[in-house]
């Protein structure tokens, strides 16, 4: 049987049995991972994948950029805008301060690797991604302010830290000798390109959409196919004139959602459920080229410090210190803190930072940072969601009136996983085991 069809097969397989390995804490990334892992290289070697493959690298950077362009084209701010401190909090304290703590704990970790190096890792692995811990923001015993804030985070943080993570390649391959030595006129333009091809994609796309569809031009199968098209457009448009695919789906998306106003949201779930579809494939490439690299050339125990700071400090930390002066209980903090699983966005990085710099010093540390902590994260906070949500739910419902409590709309639950938690509000959300 050929890696492809053994792969298909994982899949069918998946789905038959989605919600029942889902209450056993098994989420979706797991079994890709372990798919990939034994069908990849270091395991049955049928899996014809390769870190310089073409189409891997393709497959892996459009499934980013459809789920940029969607998650901001559907994140509802104006639901937060009576109670943006949180999201604000995390997204605009709470990230830098994680990037900056992350390359500080680099820098002492790795002494040898330039800062960076040290820098490109801590931004790779900022990033949230609730796929790994849905439970948290679907479960209704947590309370609504807090399931919002974290969706809200993770639904634009992965865009937030794109530039960043350019910016960080281009100062490291500069440095090498491996890219331009203008390297901050290089990044500002691909920013700068970026933005432009979003607003003719994502702004005049999103108002000539409006049009179509107040003047009876459009079904909803050609709004969906639209859709798709467009965040692929914003993407591969502004690779095309030398910009950054990735920050032109985000900003895309997000002009897409104020043109359109939220209106075409329920469309937008057919490009959420393509690029759903599509990380199963990134979760296998992560297990079988990742996984297979690390178990192959032997183990150091930098990187697996590293992870475990990144997962119980580096985060933690700076969320907290964001939070000051919201009056949150400390559990709510610890809580908040913990649930920031490292996911697709950091694989995504992982492989274009690898492909850049390679040869760099550090390059090699950097991919086995990463995926020490990718690892530790789909395991640790896909096993302790449930558990620890219970648990938490239990600790807030015993409290009387605190902040955590305080009236809000249900967060719209992006398509993630399998197990039947999604949609917009009401739509199959846990209620407290």
């Amino acid at each position: 049987m050929g890696g492809l069809t053994a792969l298909a097969v994982v899949v069918v397989a998946y789905t038959l049995v989605a919600s029942k390995l889902d209450r056993w804490w098994i989420s979706g990334p797991m079994v890709f991972v372990a798919a990939g892992a034994v069908l990849g290289p270091a395991g049955l070697n049928v899996l014809p994948l390769s870190v310089t493959n073409e189409a891997v690298l393709t497959v892996t950077e459009l499934t980013l950029a459809l789920l940029l362009f969607s998650d901001a084209s559907t994140v509802r701010l104006r639901e937060v805008e009576g109670d943006a401190g949180l999201p604000t909090r995390l997204l605009f304290v709470g990230l830098p301060l994680t990037i900056l703590a992350g390359a500080l704990v680099a820098h002492l970790v790795f002494p040898e690797i330039p800062w960076a190096a040290a820098a490109l890792i801590a931004t790779i692995l900022a990033p949230t991604d609730t796929a790994l811990g849905l439970a948290v923001v679907t479960n209704r015993s947590v309370p609504t302010r807090i399931r919002r804030a974290l969706n809200v985070e993770s639904g634009l943080n992965d865009g937030i830290a794109t530039p960043f993570v350019t910016l960080f390649i281009a100062i490291l391959a500069a440095e090498e000798g491996l890219g331009d030595r203008a390297w901050g006129l290089e990044a500002l333009k691909q920013i700068g390109l970026a933005i432009v091809a979003a607003v003719v994609v994502g702004y005049i796309g999103g108002k000539l959409m409006v049009f179509a569809k107040d003047h009876g031009w459009t079904s909803d199968v050609s709004e969906q196919i639209a859709i798709l098209a467009l965040a692929l457009l914003a993407y591969e448009g502004s690779v095309a004139i030398g910009g950054n695919g990735f920050v032109a789906a985000f900003a895309g998306g997000i002009l897409f959602g104020a043109a359109t106003r939220r209106r075409l949201d329920e469309s937008v779930q057919f490009t959420e459920t393509l690029g759903l579809s599509a990380t199963f494939l990134v979760w296998s490439v992560f297990g079988a080229l990742f996984l297979g690299a690390l178990f192959t050339h032997g183990l150091s125990a930098q990187p697996v410090i590293y992870a475990i700071l990144s997962l119980a400090v580096i985060r933690m930390v700076p969320v907290a210190l964001a939070l000051i002066g919201t009056r949150l209980r400390p559990a709510t903090v610890v809580f908040m803190g913990w649930f920031g699983p490292r996911g697709l966005a950091s694989v995504v990085f992982t492989l274009l930072a690898w492909e850049d710099i390679e040869h760099a010093d550090g390059g090699g540390m950097l991919l086995q940072t990463a995926t020490w902590t990718i690892l530790l994260s789909v395991v640790l906070h896909g096993i302790s969601a449930s558990p620890l949500v219970a648990r938490y739910g239990s600790y807030v419902a015993s409290l009387g009136d605190v902040p955590e409590k305080a009236p809000a709309s249900e967060p719209r639950i992006r398509v993630r996983d399998l197990a039947g938690r999604r949609g917009p509000e009401g739509q199959q959300l846990q209620e407290a085991e």
